[in-house]
């Protein structure tokens, strides 16, 4: 019955996980554009919060489809060495998030520190991390508890 409960937490984990990802990822992706959207939002308030939480949901099905494999294997091998770790739950996340967005050629995509390339990779991999603690917060906290 543990075990049955501690896999409906992961998934459960997963799931909000990837909500706070999609989230981070919309929010920071249009912060640089808030005050082209500001006039906008005056028109219609209600229609700017349907379409926000629309793009959240959208981005966390295309979060959750894309880091699936990668995530579970990560996942099995937290769980496998108990592995609790706050820090270590963040930075998995964001190297996973780079990694999923740019694969692992990093070397291809040097960019200037103020280029919109690496404002890109700063949101990717703010996501990661807020995806990775919040799926601490559901199920990695108690990694390795089975019995």
């Amino acid at each position: 019955m543990v075990a049955v409960f501690r896999i409906v937490m992961m998934i459960v984990g997963y799931i909000w996980a990837c909500v706070a990802a999609a989230l981070v990822l919309t929010l920071g992706t249009l912060a640089p554009r808030w005050n082209d959207l500001a006039p906008l939002a005056a028109q219609s308030p209600d229609m700017q919060s349907a379409a926000l939480w629309t793009i959240v949901a959208v981005s966390a099905v295309i979060i959750f489809a894309m880091a699936m494999l990668p995530a579970l294997a990560v996942i099995a091998l937290t769980e496998g060495f108990a592995l609790r770790s706050i820090v270590l739950y963040g930075a998995i996340g964001g190297a996973l998030a780079l990694a999923l967005a740019y694969g692992l050629d990093f070397a291809g995509y040097v960019a200037a520190p103020g280029s919109g390339l690496a404002r890109e990779r700063e949101v990717f991999a703010a996501a990661g991390i807020a995806g990775g603690l919040v799926y601490w917060l559901f199920a990695g906290r108690r990694a390795g508890i089975w019995t």
